[in-house]
């Protein structure tokens, strides 16, 4: 899912109030039950921030990417130990993106 600055920005702003409603563990990583946990966040959310417990910088992009590749959404974001990612519902959109 390729989204403009335009939009990555406008989703930026909405997700600056957000919490992380997923967290990634720092000896188990991305598994199973973690990618199901953000598939069912953005499907109720479209717009979920996810907190990582890893300690290196190339592990937690690995974990981010390979999370935003599983789930089928966009990376927004990533600031430190924090990842938002965005995935329009298939039904009613909530975020309405800028063209």
């Amino acid at each position: 899912m390729e989204l403009t600055e335009r939009q990555k920005k406008h989703l930026r702003r909405l997700g600056h109030a957000l919490h992380p409603l997923v967290t990634l563990g720092g000896q188990s990583g991305l598994t199973d039950g973690v990618a199901l946990e953000m598939e069912r966040a953005l499907t109720d959310h479209e717009l979920v921030k996810v907190k990582s417990w890893l300690p290196d910088r190339e592990s937690r992009e690995a974990a981010f990417t390979g999370l935003a590749t599983q789930t089928r959404s966009a990376l927004v974001q990533r600031i430190g130990h924090v990842g938002l990612f965005y995935r329009p519902h298939t039904g009613i959109k909530r975020i309405l993106l800028p063209d």
